[in-house]
């Protein structure tokens, strides 16, 4: 480049800077400078060659890192500008018209590197239930409080269980009963009753054998002899007292009545003694004693003389008629002797204590046995039902966990509900929300990312509440069926936070997860900013034969940092162009030839 042309590129700038801001002012005294820098390679700006293709021979010293400085001024001034096509239109302002100036470019790069996919989550608890009973009751007892920390099989409430107590002693009972009659029923039968048996079949014979045989003489001899007995005191009481009998009665009242005369006597005497002061007054109530006890007997002899004087009554006169037919009829079954049916009924009896005494001896039979141990096993069914609905009134903690709230109190009435329900009915009928202390992220991918993600995959993640630090999990679950959302399709994936520091994350927290799903080998990459749309697809600009611009089109991988993997369209050596070409403005600028087709 001339001194000439020089000068004109400074009065250009210069004019240009009194109307531009401090970061245009700056950017182009950096131009100028650059430059005055290339005086020597005026050959080569001229031609537009600056040698960026990379020899494919000695890879490791292309001949553009002469270049290498323009790489740190060049992107800062590029942003500076508005990108690529705002420092084309800042070039064709600053420039000359007529100039031309080569295209800025980048050589495609091949390496290998880590490919990720990352998406945006939350923290959630690995498990969240709400604890209730298995049975509506009332809470006896809570052990728990918001906040605090429980271990699995924990007793957190206990349930009102006064009512299943008693029935709990009523099936005890039942069962020892059942017990005892299944002893007593393989012990078998004890001699003492085999002998009573015995002794009954002995008595029933002996009555048979008697019936069979009639009554014997000496039976009919009694029986005539109580007969005549109660004839003898029949006809006494139907003859009445002989006078001997009354004069005896009248006589044994004159005496007694002389008696108490006597001691009448003796008691006014005794009282004229006791007046005068000759007797005590204990020898007084002696004989006045003495007269009561003769008064007395005076009275029961005469009752006795008018008993004699009245002679038998109606009553005993008719009891003794009534005991000689008793006797009468006694004496002609025993002179008849034992009727058939009596005989029959005692033979009877014979048979039924000879089964009885058999049943005794043969002991008790295997089906009753059988239907005892069932009826003992029955009341132990009972009764380990009645003890599980005991223990079922302890409410347990079914994992480690948190008391993350509480929804009811000692003597409220709480039913069973959904454990995983966390709705205002599961709320007002459970105890409490128990979440694991075990935390874990879950995201939402899309379906075109989910093939590349695996269970048990390492995954990296970053918390927003704690910037600069890392956390580290693996792919626990990945859902089965995906969802859609707006339109949108993505699978949930839950990763497991497995860093030792995982504690500090809380439930609700947002994150980034950050998946590594494998890495690219000697794969091709190019900046992103080489990459534009056209209506047959995505490609690039590559540099041609005489600095002219080669649209390429190219099929586009993964994006990592600020460049994307080119799967095909590329080989590998090519120079892309960073901004896609422009038409030539009035004025002067840069000209570049329109992509060939």
């Amino acid at each position: 480049m001339t001194n000439e042309e020089n000068m004109l590129i400074d009065k250009s700038v210069n004019s240009a800077s009194s109307q531009q801001s401090p970061a245009e002012h700056r950017l182009s005294s950096t131009l100028v400078t650059t430059t005055s820098h290339q005086q020597s390679r005026s050959e080569n700006l001229e031609t537009g060659d600056l040698d960026h293709s990379q020899s494919s021979q000695s890879p490791a010293k292309p001949s553009w890192l002469k270049w290498k400085w323009l790489i740190f001024i060049l992107p800062p001034i590029v942003i500076a500008l508005g990108g690529p096509v705002g420092l084309g239109s800042k070039l064709m302002e600053l420039l000359p018209s007529g100039s031309a100036v080569k295209p800025l470019t980048q050589a495609v790069e091949r390496k290998t590197v880590a490919t990720s996919i990352t998406a945006n989550g939350t923290v959630k608890a690995h498990r969240s239930i709400n604890l209730s009973p298995k049975t509506a009751g009332i809470i006896k007892t809570l052990l728990v409080k918001e906040g605090d920390r429980v271990k699995q099989d924990e007793v957190v409430a206990v349930m009102d269980d006064s009512n299943l107590r008693g029935q709990l002693v009523q099936y005890q009972g039942q069962l020892l009963q059942q017990r005892a009659n299944l002893q007593q029923l393989q012990a078998g039968n004890r001699p003492q009753d085999i002998a009573k048996a015995e002794a009954q079949l002995a008595e029933a014979e002996a009555n048979l054998q008697q019936l069979q045989a009639g009554n014997r003489p000496q039976d009919i001899a009694k029986a005539e002899a109580q007969l005549a007995e109660a004839k003898a005191n029949l006809q006494q009481l139907q003859a009445g007292n002989r006078p001997q009998e009354i004069a005896q009665a009248t006589a044994k009242l004159q005496q007694v009545q002389a008696t108490l005369k006597q001691r009448e006597g003796d008691w006014q005497r005794y009282q004229q003694l006791y007046k005068s002061g000759a007797i005590s007054g204990q020898i007084l109530e002696q004989k006045r004693a003495d007269r009561d006890v003769a008064q007395n007997q005076v009275v029961e002899a005469q009752q006795v003389l008018a008993l004699q004087k009245a002679g038998t009554r109606p009553e005993q006169i008719a009891q003794a008629q009534a005991k000689v037919a008793q006797q009468a009829e006694a004496l002609s079954l025993i002179k008849a002797g034992a009727r058939k049916e009596e005989i029959a009924q005692a033979k009877a009896k014979v048979e039924q204590q000879v089964q009885a005494v058999a049943v005794l001896k043969a002991g008790t039979r295997k089906e009753e046995i059988d239907q005892a141990i069932a009826q003992v096993q029955a009341a132990q069914g009972s009764l380990k039902t009645i003890q599980n609905q005991i223990e079922e009134t302890k409410v347990l903690a079914p994992f480690n966990g948190i008391v993350l709230e509480k929804y009811a109190d000692v003597g409220a009435f709480v039913s069973p509900s959904m454990a995983g329900g966390g709705g205002a009915s599961a709320s007002s009928s459970s105890i409490l929300m128990l979440t694991s202390v075990r935390q874990q992220v879950v995201v939402n991918l899309s379906e075109s990312q989910i093939a590349k993600v695996k269970l048990g995959q390492s995954v990296a993640i970053k918390a927003d509440a704690f910037p600069g630090e890392k956390f580290t999990g693996k792919v626990e679950q990945i859902a089965p069926q995906a969802k859609v959302t707006q339109n949108v399709t993505s699978v949930e994936v839950r990763v497991s936070i497995d860093s030792a520091t995982a504690t500090k994350l809380a439930a609700g927290m947002n994150v980034e997860a950050d998946f590594a799903v494998g890495q690219l080998e000697n794969a091709i990459f190019v900046p992103n900013a080489a990459v534009v749309k056209q209506a047959e697809g995505a490609g690039v600009y590559v540099l041609g034969e005489g600095n002219k611009s080669v649209f390429r089109q190219i099929q586009t991988g993964v994006t990592v940092g600020k460049q994307t993997e080119v799967k095909s369209g590329l080989q590998g050596n090519e120079q892309v162009l960073l901004s896609p070409p422009a038409e030539q403005k009035s004025g002067g600028g840069i000209s570049l030839p329109r992509p060939s087709q």
